[in-house]
């Protein structure tokens, strides 16, 4: 087992990071910029250490700076969370250059993985689907035409390294496609320091639904349910829910399988997700996430474990086999992704001083954050505060919980996207389960036609 882990993240993850590491006895050495230096995460470890100013490629994708953190710590692990360099080969790479064990897959998974275009080569190896397109990188814009006619429009122009709607173009014609061929390039360069891109379908209402995988070094690869992502703006999740709905059984074991191929084929260790879009009874492979997810917190409560400790476990050689072996999901979990944004000012990032703060809580209800009140909420980084996560044995029982629950929630001193939350979970659509990737467009729609009617 290790002896002590340092958690190269911030914010809410390095705080759930810390929690498993105290429960599995062992130390934690939490890292922080200067703009972070009141944070909780660095109150809670064992120890912490300044890796840099407020700027993350000078502090939290400051490879060197954190090397050094976990060296001079003596530590045995390093823990990435999510975002940042938890996908960045190099990094997992100089950990094992360093006999420091890194908290995810190797660098040739990851890159494997990590470049869509080799991905979907693999998983159509395995026969599993994927949107029709072209499975190598473009070579010009003459090509990609040719790609987007065959295919026909709606097209979608991707970055192969991309994630987070980074590099990606929607097209709907010839001239569309050759004006915005060049600034996806760009985009998926200034992001990910690579500006090859692919073309495929674009699948105009899909639902986005993902399967929890984790495994260990002894060949165990457990699926451990799926989640509906659907609810996003710009590529971003804003509600997720598990089990997803009205997904039909052979569809969902169908899912959990191509998962189980896409696994055992890049020889993962630990936690991942496969992520598929559904378009009607039809489904494609999109991508696999080779980390912990933002919204893990919903398998947790569904299935009554906990994916960080078992994460850990995995990678520091444990046979995960009794822990899943009759595992079973109960119930209905969501979770409402709580940003320090302005929904009434086209979601403006709200950075500022939380002057008043209370969190939801009875049965069923989960709130993981790292905010307080006097925490001030920085403009460096991404601009979630919270997670609110509620549990009931029916999906409407858990939609009624976090409706009672956002209610509750108080944050003073900044915007958050709470009043937008309330608006979703309180529309007839998404009660109903009638909902896609394009919902909170028809959503803003309808409220726009509401307020014009007066």
């Amino acid at each position: 087992m290790f002896k002590k882990i340092l958690i190269a993240n911030r914010g809410e993850i390095a705080l759930r990071i810390i929690r498993a590491c105290k429960e599995l006895d062992i130390k934690s050495v939490a890292v922080y910029s200067e703009a972070d230096e009141l944070s909780l995460h660095t109150k809670f470890a064992d120890e912490a250490i300044c890796i840099g100013p407020s700027i993350p490629k000078k502090s939290y994708l400051n490879i060197s700076a954190i090397i050094s953190a976990a060296e001079l710590t003596d530590c045995d692990a390093i823990h990435p969370g999510y975002g940042f360099l938890s996908e960045k080969s190099e990094f997992s790479k100089i950990c094992l250059e360093h006999n420091i064990n890194f908290i995810g897959p190797d660098s040739s998974t990851i890159d494997l993985m990590g470049n869509k275009s080799e991905a979907r080569k693999l998983a159509s190896s395995l026969g599993i689907p994927i949107i029709p397109g072209t499975k190598d990188p473009l070579s010009d814009i003459d090509e990609a035409v040719s790609v987007a006619n065959q295919i026909k429009y709606p097209a979608i122009i991707k970055a192969v390294s991309g994630g987070g709607g980074k590099g990606m173009r929607i097209v709907n014609s010839d001239d569309e496609l050759i004006n915005n061929y060049e600034i996806a390039k760009s985009e998926a360069l200034n992001s990910f320091n690579d500006d090859q891109v692919y073309i495929e379908k674009y699948l105009q209402n899909p639902r986005h639904i993902e399967v929890q995988i984790i495994s260990d070094k002894f060949e165990n690869i457990y699926t451990l349910g799926d989640r509906d992502c659907s609810i996003q703006r710009n590529h971003q999740k804003i509600i997720e829910e598990a089990p997803s709905f009205n997904l039909k059984d052979d569809l969902r074991q169908s899912i959990y399988k191509d998962s189980i191929k896409i696994a055992k084929e890049c020889n993962y260790v630990g936690a991942g997700t496969v992520e598929f879009l559904f378009d009607g009874d039809n489904y494609y492979f999109i991508e696999m996430n080779t980390r912990i997810q933002v919204e893990h917190p919903i398998t947790e409560m569904i299935f009554s474990t906990d994916l960080i400790k078992k994460q850990i476990l995995a990678h520091a050689g444990e046979n995960l086999s009794n822990d899943f072996k009759n595992i079973n999901s109960k119930g209905h979990s969501i979770e409402c992704r709580i940003t320090a944004e302005d929904p009434d000012n086209n979601f403006m990032p709200s950075p500022g001083k939380i002057t008043s703060l209370h969190f939801p809580g009875g049965l069923g209800v989960r709130v993981d954050s790292h905010i307080y009140a006097g925490y001030r909420v920085p403009p460096n980084y991404d601009s979630m505060i919270a997670k609110i996560i509620t549990h009931a044995n029916t999906r409407e029982e858990c939609i009624q919980k976090m409706i009672s629950a956002l209610s509750e929630c108080v944050v003073e001193g900044v915007k958050t996207i709470i009043p937008f939350h309330l608006k979703i979970l309180n529309d007839l659509d998404y009660k109903n389960g009638n909902f896609n990737t394009n919902y909170i467009n028809i959503l803003t729609q309808k409220k726009e036609t509401i307020d014009a009617s007066g």
